[in-house]
């Protein structure tokens, strides 16, 4: 073994092995966690509002997919470009894709590329991109995911040269709770603590954490409501998250959806209309049309309610790279 594996030690190379062929398979998801629950041997990652990408490369062909397997290769044609144009053919990678706005990760811009699967399209947009790469998952047909992080991060500096529109994602060392106030009066979504030791592993840990600045997630679109006055499209989102197979109610979003959105997604609920509400308790509301509960939405709120609503939401975009079963009430130990 020669070039940057050949390096490592001997107890380091006896966790490797050959490569898997075809997709990069399941991404290594966080698990909600409290400022509380990291102590000493974690590193901390910026929280990244974007969309969770693997990006592979197999000699000439480069292959980018979301977290669900979806192809993102010809919705983000210049990160196929950049890593084509590595000198290392053979890797698989992790990371997140962004659009800024003020040095800030702006979700809502980056729905305007989301959409988009014609390459040509994608590139005159006008919003540009960047792939916050974060992990290393396997380089030169060897799989590098039973290496502790620090050293899977340590070869993926190496390896690669980041330019734009790829970054390298760092880590600082520290205090968690202080390194998350810093990170929220920076206006940072918050960050990923991740225990320096860990392997990677195909589905959720408790060795990466989600630690949040302020309170936000997912939630199920089962329903909406009728629009009121000169408003188009419709007046609210009828939310909820699954607890076991019941969708249960969480409450409804009004804000954040600009004119053309309201109209463009009035006609992508008007095809999942169905008769029957989706949720598993009563829904007091007026003007209601219930939905095939197939649509996932990123809210941000300011609490929940000791009644288990949400207090002020507000609509930040859909995401299409998460399964709407796969939503549930974030708590620390939940995803």
């Amino acid at each position: 073994m020669s070039g940057l594996l050949g390096r490592l030690g001997e107890e380091e190379r006896g966790r490797l092995r050959v490569a898997r062929e075809g997709d990069a398979g399941e991404p290594m998801l966080a698990t909600a966690g409290g400022r509380r629950e990291v102590g000493a041997g974690w590193v901390f990652e910026r929280k990244l509002d974007g969309v969770r990408v693997l990006g592979t490369r197999r000699g000439e062909r480069v292959r980018l997919v979301s977290r669900s397997g979806q192809p993102l290769h010809r919705t983000y044609p210049e990160l196929v470009d950049a890593l084509e144009a590595q000198r290392c053919g053979d890797f698989t990678v992790d990371g997140e894709v962004v659009a800024l706005s003020g040095g800030r990760t702006d979700f809502a811009r980056l729905q305007r590329r989301m959409q988009i699967t014609d390459p040509a399209r994608a590139r005159a947009s006008g919003v540009a991109v960047v792939y916050y790469v974060f992990d290393l998952l396997s380089l030169n047909g060897v799989d590098v995911t039973g290496l502790p992080l620090r050293v899977r991060k340590g070869l993926l500096r190496d390896a690669f040269r980041f330019r734009a529109p790829l970054r390298f994602t760092p880590h600082r060392l520290g205090d968690g709770a202080e390194l998350l106030a810093a990170a929220c009066a920076r206006g940072w979504e918050g960050l990923i603590a991740k225990r320096a030791d860990s392997a990677y592993v195909h589905r959720r840990s408790r060795d990466w954490l989600k630690l949040k600045c302020s309170a936000g997630q997912e939630f199920v679109v089962g329903g909406f409501t009728d629009p009121a006055g000169s408003r188009a499209g419709f007046g609210a989102l009828l939310l909820g998250y699954y607890e076991g197979r019941r969708l249960r109610y969480a409450g409804k979003v009004g804000t954040g959806f600009p004119d053309a959105l309201l109209r463009s997604l009035r006609r992508r609920l008007d095809g999942l209309v169905r008769e029957r509400s989706p949720f598993c308790e009563e829904v007091a509301e007026r003007g209601t049309h219930w939905v095939r509960p197939e649509l996932v939405a990123q809210v941000g709120f300011t609490e929940w309610t000791p009644a288990g609503q949400l207090r002020h939401p507000r609509f930040l975009g859909l995401r299409e790279d998460k399964p709407a079963a796969e939503v549930v009430r974030e708590r620390p130990g939940t995803g």
